[in-house]
């Protein structure tokens, strides 16, 4: 009996072994399953709004090297042969040189000047405590959601009476205040994140504020102004409202107004072939200028969320 009883407990332990291991290995098919339709779910909805924005794009591109009567008689055919022309016609005879000139000279001075200034406001926001200072952070961030629209009747006679009107620089001050207030809340978080020991040495070494700033706070903070940069760059290149209203001269028009100027002086008997390919100029700066940064946008973003 006692032979036959001692082993009598190992079958039903073993099994309920079995069980106890059993049970989970069942469900894990169940997760698996659930976590490779999730999987093929949300890579078809990435897969298919890459469709919706590369198709646009290179629809563009390809109708850029087309004639007038191959986009209207085929206009999803490849074209029969590369028409370079219509990139020389647009550039010389439709002055898309003038306009891309201009542009790059509004954006890049805006560019610069938003960068410095954003980056010296925000570095005194996130590092100094002083009254008033929360005021002026919530100030920065109330200009953001502060409608340009309401703002253009005022700024057109502020910028006539101060005698900057229809001119480059005058429409750079105006970039730069309209990109602040995103760019000082943008890197004051970015710049909290940063760690004060570093700005701490450099004070115990005898290192003024001018110099800890500008030689090794702002190299720390290299992510954050690459990625408020980009996005400075691409609002401020595809910026249209502000030149129509406060750059009425015809030979300092930008990009955007060089555009509609041109569709818009077609009429039904235009160069349509000659438009496309000013439009892919004026998009082709915006989509190498983000490829190029990709990487250091993702880090500043993801840098300036965490802490």
């Amino acid at each position: 009996m006692k032979t036959t009883e001692t082993p009598a407990p190992l079958p039903a332990e073993s099994g309920s072994a079995v069980t106890r291991t059993a049970a989970p290995a069942k469900g894990r098919p169940r997760e698996k399953r659930e976590g490779a339709v999730l999987n093929v779910f949300s890579h078809g909805v990435l897969v298919l709004w890459a469709f919706m924005v590369v198709l646009p794009l290179l629809w563009a591109v390809m109708t850029s090297f087309k004639d007038d009567d191959s986009i209207f008689s085929s206009p999803w055919a490849l074209p029969d042969k590369l028409h370079f022309d219509n990139w020389a016609r647009a550039w010389t005879d439709a002055n898309m040189s003038d306009y891309f000139l201009n542009t790059v000279l509004v954006v890049g001075g805006s560019l610069i000047g938003t960068l410095v200034l954003g980056s010296m406001a925000a570095y005194v926001l996130a590092r100094f405590d002083f009254p008033g200072n929360r005021f002026i952070y919530y100030l920065f961030v109330g200009g953001m959601s502060f409608p340009i629209m309401l703002a253009l009747v005022p700024l057109f006679y502020v910028v006539n009476n101060m005698g900057l009107l229809n001119t480059i620089h005058g429409l750079i001050l105006v970039y730069i205040a309209y990109s602040l207030p995103f760019t000082v809340f943008f890197l004051t978080a970015f710049f909290r994140t940063l760690p004060t020991s570093v700005a701490e040495a450099a004070f115990v070494d005898g290192a003024s504020h001018t110099r800890t700033f500008f030689q090794i706070m702002l190299p720390m903070a290299k992510p954050g102004l690459i990625s408020v940069g980009i996005f400075n760059f691409l609002g401020q290149w595809n910026q249209y409202m502000l030149p129509t209203v406060l750059n009425t001269d015809p030979d300092k028009h930008v990009l955007t107004q060089g555009l509609v100027q041109l569709a818009a002086s077609q009429g039904y008997k235009g160069d349509w072939s000659g438009l496309f390919a000013g439009l892919v100029m004026a998009m082709l700066p915006v989509l190498a200028a983000y490829v190029v940064f990709q990487r250091q946008v993702v880090q500043g973003l993801t840098a300036g969320a965490l802490k």
